[in-house]
């Protein structure tokens, strides 16, 4: 597995930990950063893993960049490539390129909010729950088959900071119990798209911690 990522990493030290803490069948063979400053390259260097920072400012198109990529994440020959935090919107014949093989976590329950500024979109619309969801990568932004899918209740002094903490801690429970999933080989899609994993009735998980109000 190789993962990708924009900035501090807090996904993917998870991942690195878990992978680590649980045995995974797998091996996390490296890091891609497209900014060379993004402080969870130093963290990925420290525990051993090959890095690479990759400027997307260095290109002028988005397709000049998505093939420079391609050429650098082929190097590592991964079976999965995994978004956490990668802050960039993929061209589709990279994606293609790709298929069934890239996954991200996306901080809401899509298919809502896609995009940007998600708690924002969460607290303005007035929903009472709101989460984050791993799924597969496809040509249609933040669209792709649902791996998994984390709830947590939207407070009435929610701010989008503290929804986002919320969401976050979340992030950092579902996330790694779906990439062990894919790294055991226990997941599938139908024909239509519609992911199964063997040995799980339920892909959906409620946040359980203390609920704390603010202000």
């Amino acid at each position: 597995m190789l993962i990708l990522i924009s900035g501090r990493g807090s996904n993917m030290r998870t991942l690195v930990e878990a992978c680590r803490a649980e045995g995974w069948p797998a091996q996390i063979v490296g890091v891609i950063a497209n900014k060379p400053e993004a402080a969870g390259l130093a963290w990925a260097r420290e525990q051993g893993l090959e890095t690479l920072a990759l400027p997307h400012k260095d290109y002028a198109s988005r397709e000049t960049f998505d093939a420079a990529l391609a050429q650098a994440i082929d190097t590592f020959q991964p079976d999965y490539i995994i978004l956490a935090g990668f802050m960039r919107v993929l061209t589709p014949g990279f994606v293609q390129r790709y298929t069934g093989r890239l996954v991200n976590i996306h901080p809401s329950l899509l298919p809502a909010f896609p995009g940007l500024h998600t708690h924002a979109q969460a607290l303005a619309n007035g929903v009472q729950a709101h989460g984050c969801t791993v799924h597969f990568v496809t040509p249609v932004l933040d669209h792709g088959p649902i791996i998994a899918q984390s709830v947590v209740p939207v407070l009435a002094d929610d701010t989008p900071d503290t929804l986002a903490d919320r969401v976050l801690e979340t992030e950092h429970r579902l996330f790694p119990q779906a990439v062990r999933w894919l790294a055991e080989g226990r997941v599938s899609q139908a024909a239509d798209g519609r992911v199964t994993v063997a040995g799980v009735a339920s892909r959906l998980y409620v946040w359980q911690a203390e609920v704390k109000h603010h202000g």
